[in-house]
């Protein structure tokens, strides 16, 4: 699940470090927010990537999705790219819990295999 949800930390960081010229530019947004807001989710979004190991990085990760998506009232594409990015994280989480529960449950049933020896 770990290497799933950072995967799409890691993209979705590219992406906010993007949106910083596109708000500027684009949505005639100050420099001196557009720089604060999307390089402070930039690094909330690799912050999280580090603490995957504890649940703080999935709390903190989730925090990103929503600020992606609130940037959403400033840039509209954001909106979309946000809305992926957290169907991402959602499927990341998902999918990243089916994969380990069924590799403890291959674990388990490996384990528990009666083992043959051949003594001839």
């Amino acid at each position: 699940m770990r290497s799933l949800a950072s995967i799409v930390l890691a993209f979705e960081s590219v992406v906010l470090a993007l949106v910083t010229p596109v708000m500027i530019s684009i949505a005639d947004i100050r420099p001196a927010v557009a720089i604060p807001t999307c390089l402070g989710l930039f690094v909330l979004a690799l912050l999280a990537a580090g603490l995957l190991r504890f649940q703080a990085g999935y709390v903190l990760g989730s925090l990103v999705q929503v600020g992606a998506v609130g940037l959403g009232f400033v840039v509209p594409v954001m909106f979309v790219l946000g809305a992926a990015f957290a169907a991402f994280w959602v499927a990341a989480i998902v999918l990243g819990r089916r994969i380990e529960s069924a590799k403890k449950a291959h674990e388990t049933l490996s384990s528990a295999a009666p083992t043959t020896s051949r003594e001839s």
